[in-house]
């Protein structure tokens, strides 16, 4: 608790930033120590001179580190700060890690196998198939989802791994105990039980618009690479791909149609370097050597399937088709092709969107 009260404490101090305040806690070996240190010893740390050093020896606000542990522990939020075993590995190895980390869930040693899934809040169909296409396979091999619980793309790739049976882990713009947007609140209580739900802002604290691009660093900080799935070039997504160069992470995009300004952003990131995602192994492959044989063998690899709907299978593709052409160009009439296309959903091989269209969910290729 010591270690907790001073962690806190630092975040609230002035001119006190997490990348100095890591410093510290790497100098002295715990938040604690430092305040027990006098200016002497403060000021011998590279960036520490006599107006930090003054502000440390001069905390005197108790009261409000202590009020916002009670807050805390009334509402069933944790906290983790830096240094300690439970903080994430991957995110204490970047420059400017948060003291604190308020929580929702609990984070396991296994989520350091973590990729981030982001993009466009106003994604078009494709770039939600291929979102969720990507988040499952990755899920089912074993990987951490990362996101932030934005509309569109973030969305799609925490649900996707939630339904694969996975752990995800979401990223806020606002305090823990503030739901934004506010029709996610469903998938901001279903986290918790197979993930994590954090945020470095204080209880309270607004879903701010300058909130965004602090907490894009924390996404791919806590991740081995960043895939971004869809981003127009003046996109927000985009700042957390120059967070994943600085930090030497991975960055992956998914080639998008050269006409649509929601592809603009990805097909200039392949075009400067990003690696081109055209399958989810594409990833697996080139984060292997980090992950030294950590992946799981594809659940349901092997599935079963009766002649008429392999008839079906043969119709679809990666995109969708409307009942009407299913029937017409299967033979069957439509009471038959929509049974055999539910048989085809419970065997998660295709997938509905609106308008009865269906794809099929398992192909060479993304969807």
């Amino acid at each position: 608790m010591k270690d907790l009260r001073a962690a806190l404490a630092l975040s609230f101090i002035k001119d006190i930033g997490p990348a100095t305040a890591k410093l510290l806690i790497d100098a002295f070996g715990s938040p604690g120590r430092i305040f027990d240190a006098g200016e002497d010893e403060l000021t011998c740390i590279n960036g520490i001179g006599r107006t930090r050093a003054n502000n440390i020896l001069s905390f005197t606000d108790w009261g409000l580190v202590d009020g916002i542990l009670e807050r805390c522990q009334a509402s069933d939020i944790n906290l983790t700060c830096y240094g300690s075993g439970t903080y994430p590995a991957l995110l204490s190895q970047i420059t400017d890690p948060p003291m604190v980390l308020y929580h929702k869930g609990h984070f396991d040693s296994n989520d350091k196998f973590s990729v981030a899934v982001v993009g466009s809040r106003r994604s078009s169909e494709y770039g939600k198939r291929v979102a969720q296409s990507i988040a499952e396979e990755l899920s089912s091999a074993g990987l951490t989802i990362i996101s932030g619980m934005a509309r569109g793309i973030d969305s799609v790739a925490h649900r996707a791994s939630l339904h694969s049976g996975g752990r995800t882990i979401s990223v806020l713009g606002s305090g823990i105990d503030v739901i934004y947007p506010p029709e996610n609140r469903g998938l901001y209580e279903r986290i918790p039980d197979s993930g994590v739900v954090i945020s470095e802002f204080p209880i309270g604290t607004a879903p701010l618009r300058e909130n965004f691009p602090q907490r894009n660093r924390l996404i791919s900080g806590l991740s081995l690479g960043v895939i971004v799935v869809e981003a127009s070039r003046g996109s927000g997504t985009l700042i957390t791909v120059q967070y994943a160069l600085e930090q030497n992470r991975e960055v992956f995009a998914v080639p998008g149609n050269i006409t649509s300004p929601i592809s603009k952003g990805t097909n200039h990131l392949i075009k400067n370097g990003a690696k081109p995602l055209t399958h989810p192994n594409d990833v697996i492959e080139d984060l292997a050597p980090l992950m030294k044989g950590f992946i799981r063998s594809a659940r349901n690899s092997e599935i079963e399937i009766t002649d008429e709907e392999k008839s079906i299978c043969d119709i679809l593709s990666g995109d969708p088709v409307h009942i009407d052409d299913i029937t017409r160009r299967a033979g069957i009439p439509p009471s038959q092709a929509l049974g055999l296309l539910l048989g085809l959903e419970l065997k998660s091989l295709v997938r509905q969107v609106a308008g009865k269209k269906f794809f099929l969910a398992r192909e060479d290729g993304l969807v």
